[in-house]
């Protein structure tokens, strides 16, 4: 049978049933060799192996896939991955489903929830076997997606509603963002701004928030609210928020920005108005992600362990699609301050 005939410039496809002919043996057996099934004699496997590959046959991956229920692809929702957090988190993620020989599928959707379900629509259509979803925003579609949704799904970095039964993976926002302003206040701070996030975001937002209040609450400090506003997680909203606080009448000691995009950005409007990091002002962020280290100065910031986040979403995400139990609902992993040059004593 001739193989490599042209039509209209183009070789034609060389199919399965055209590798069966060639080594003499079934469809079926071609079949089992391509997805290393048993009960194959070695010499017919290996007969198989030699017609693939005189005949340069590629066999179709979603064909197979839909032969063995199973697409080794993992569907990922993140909100932004032009941030360093997404980013950062985003190729820890690749690399641990790497490692489990799964593929990702990213749907960047930039907070656009109408884009959301259209991913979420999507992945399930092509029937990815798990979902990593890597924000808490939803609408009442997304919500009622995600309920009757069959595929493993996992929270990373965000909770899901109490209504969307998806385990998570995640520090303990509130404690974290307490624990960095009441460091702040040891080191003699007391006007301590904070650019904040999206509240509709329960953890980045909202607790974030509500984790600052606290901390200067117990400590007697009175919240400033021109030194409170919330931001989109950009460099852009910190530069311009970063702005507002030093048009008003007094300056704040330290800036809290809960996110190192953000902190950056608040940096670079301080020194490009002609004031000093951190003397005139510190600077902290959120996140430890990899920018902190590569600017001037270095940022000071609260290190979530990134790393640790994108590996355990995708491990209990496995275990889910092999069928067996996520083991906890929720993992909280731990957190700390770590100092750079963006933060001083003013004891």
């Amino acid at each position: 049978m001739e193989h490599h005939r042209k039509e209209e410039g183009n070789v034609l496809a060389v199919n399965i049933k055209d590798v069966a002919e060639k080594a003499g043996v079934s469809i079926s057996t071609v079949s089992r060799v391509l997805n290393n099934g048993k009960y194959v004699k070695q010499e017919v496997r290996l007969a198989v192996q030699q017609a693939i590959k005189d005949l340069n046959f590629v066999p179709n991956s979603i064909a197979r896939s839909l032969v063995r229920k199973k697409t080794n692809l993992i569907g990922v929702i993140a909100s932004d991955i032009s941030t360093s957090f997404f980013s950062s988190t985003l190729s820890y993620i690749e690399e641990a489903a790497s490692q489990n020989r799964y593929n990702i599928l990213v749907g960047n959707i930039k907070d656009n929830l109408d884009k959301e379900l259209k991913y979420l629509h999507v992945f399930k259509e092509m029937q990815v076997d798990g979902i990593i979803v890597m924000h808490e925003k939803m609408n009442k579609h997304i919500e009622r997606f995600l309920q009757t949704l069959t595929t493993p799904t996992v929270f990373c970095s965000a909770k899901p509603r109490t209504t969307v039964d998806c385990p998570s993976v995640n520090i303990d926002d509130m404690q974290a963002s307490y624990d960095t302003v009441k460091h702040l206040i040891a080191l003699g701070h007391r006007r301590i701004a904070f650019i904040g996030g999206d509240t509709k975001e329960i953890s980045t937002g909202r607790n974030r928030y509500d984790g600052y209040l606290k901390a200067l609450v117990e400590s007697g400090i009175s919240v400033n609210p021109e030194w409170v506003r919330f931001g989109n997680f950009k460099m852009k909203d910190g530069y311009e928020i970063m702005q507002s606080f030093l048009q008003g009448e007094y300056l704040p000691t330290v800036v809290f920005a809960v996110s190192d995009d953000m902190a950056v950005g608040a940096l670079n409007c301080i020194v490009d108005h002609g004031l000093k990091v951190p003397d005139d002002i510190s600077v902290v962020g959120f996140d430890d992600s990899s920018i902190t280290e590569t600017v001037r100065p270095k940022l000071t910031s609260l290190h979530q362990p990134i790393q640790q986040i994108g590996q355990m979403s995708v491990d209990i995400l496995i275990k889910m699609i092999e069928g067996n139990s996520p083991g906890v609902k929720e993992v909280v992993l731990s957190h700390k301050l770590v100092e750079r040059d963006s933060l001083r004593s003013l004891l």
